[in-house]
C-alpha cells in the first residue's frame, strides 16, 4: 500500500481551492466582459440617428445617372463611408445647404487598416445631371444622394454607407478624451488661441478653431483639410489606444459620443455596426490619412476659384479603391 506524505495530501486539498478561485475569476472576467461589451453595444444602438432617403437606387432614375458600380470580386469585405462635415456657426461656411467637410472612409477586407481620403470642397468634378461643378454643391443640387452618387462616378467604386457629422459636436470629443495631440505644419494664432508649429494638444473650442481655420494658412483649404483629417485621426487614435479601451467609463463616454453626433442611412442596422466593430483589426496606428489628387487651382469662366483633379493620380486611385490595393497608393502618394 502506498502511503500519501502530509505534503501530497496538502497539495491534493489545496489543488481543488485553487482550480475553484481561478475559474471564479475567469467566471468574473467573463460576465464583466459581457457587461462591457453590452454597455459599448447599447451606447451606440441608443444614441446614434438613423435617416431615410440618403443612399441612391440601385438602378436609379433621372439626374443622367448610370447604375450604382457593384464592388470588384478582388475587394470583397471591403468597405467605403461616407462621411459629410458641416459647422453651421462656421463664418467661412457657404450655407448650410453644402457641405463643409467630404471624406471617405475605407476598410480593407482584412480590416486592419483605414484609410481617410479627404476631397476638397472646391474640387472641380463632374456632379451628374448637373455637369462640372465644385464638389460640394453636389450636396446642395441633390443632398446626401447626389454626394454618394458624384463620389462613385469619380472613384469608379460602391459607397457602402453615409454619415452625416455634426462636426462641430464631433471635435468635442476631444474634450472627452483630455485633448488630443496633432502635428500643426503652420504657426497661427485664431479666436484667441496661438497654434505654433509641431506637435500641439488641443481640445474643445480651441480644437474647433483650429479645424475652421483657412484664411491664415499657406495653403488655404488644403491645409484645413489637413488640418481636419488629423484631427479626425488624433480623435480615433486616441479613441483606440489601449488606456482609453481598459477605462469602462471613458470608453463608454467616447463612444457615446460618436453615436449622439452621427446621422447614417437607415441600410447600417445595428447588426452591421456590431459586426463590422467585432470584424476590426486595427489600432489607432493603423489609420492613414490622405488628400484626393489635385494638381493645383484654377479659375472658371464665370470666375470661380477651383481645385483642378490631377486626373493620372485619380485613375492610380480607382484602380487602388477597386481592387484594394491602397497601401501600394499611400506608398507611392504619401499625401494622395
Amino acid at each position: 500500500m502506498t502511503e500519501i506524505s502530509p505534503l501530497g495530501a496538502r497539495r491534493r486539498r489545496i489543488l481543488p481551492k485553487v482550480l475553484i478561485a481561478v475559474a471564479v475569476a475567469v467566471a468574473a472576467a467573463l460576465v464583466a466582459g459581457t457587461i462591457y461589451a453590452f454597455q459599448v453595444d447599447r451606447s451606440i444602438t441608443q444614441n446614434i440617428t438613423r435617416q431615410d432617403d440618403t443612399l441612391p437606387d440601385d438602378s436609379p432614375t433621372g439626374l443622367g445617372q448610370s447604375p450604382r458600380p457593384t464592388k470588384d470580386p478582388a475587394a470583397t469585405g471591403t468597405l467605403n463611408y461616407v462621411l459629410l462635415g458641416s459647422d453651421s456657426r462656421d463664418p467661412n461656411n457657404e450655407g448650410a445647404g453644402r457641405s463643409d467637410s467630404i471624406m471617405l472612409v475605407h476598410l480593407n477586407a482584412k480590416r486592419d487598416m483605414a484609410y481617410i481620403i479627404s476631397f476638397p470642397r472646391d474640387m472641380y468634378v463632374q456632379i451628374p445631371g448637373y455637369g462640372r461643378n465644385k464638389i460640394n454643391a453636389a450636396f446642395a443640387f441633390g443632398g446626401p444622394k447626389l454626394i454618394v452618387t458624384t463620389l462613385e462616378n469619380l472613384t469608379g467604386d460602391r459607397m457602402d454607407h453615409i454619415a452625416l457629422i455634426d462636426f462641430e459636436g464631433f471635435i468635442q470629443l476631444t474634450n472627452d478624451l483630455g485633448g488630443v495631440t496633432v502635428y500643426n505644419k503652420t504657426d497661427f494664432s485664431a479666436h484667441g488661441y496661438h497654434f505654433p508649429q509641431g506637435d500641439i494638444t488641443i481640445k474643445g473650442e480651441q480644437a474647433l478653431y483650429f479645424v475652421r481655420e483657412r484664411h491664415q494658412l499657406p495653403r488655404g483649404d488644403f491645409d484645413r483639410a489637413e488640418n481636419q483629417r488629423n484631427v479626425i485621426k488624433a480623435i480615433a487614435q486616441k479613441g483606440l489606444s489601449a488606456g482609453v479601451i481598459s477605462n469602462p467609463v471613458t470608453f463608454i463616454k467616447f463612444v457615446t459620443g460618436v453615436a449622439k453626433h452621427l446621422t447614417v442611412d437607415s441600410k447600417l442596422t445595428d447588426a452591421e455596426i456590431r459586426d463590422t466593430a467585432l470584424s476590426l483589426r486595427l489600432t489607432g496606428n493603423d489609420i492613414e490619412v490622405l488628400q484626393a489628387p489635385v494638381s493645383g487651382t484654377g479659375t472658371t469662366e464665370d470666375g470661380q476659384s477651383i481645385d483642378i483633379v490631377d486626373q493620372a493620380k485619380l485613375r492610380e486611385l480607382r484602380i487602388a479603391l477597386r481592387n484594394d490595393k491602397l497601401e501600394n497608393y499611400v506608398k507611392k502618394y504619401p499625401q494622395g
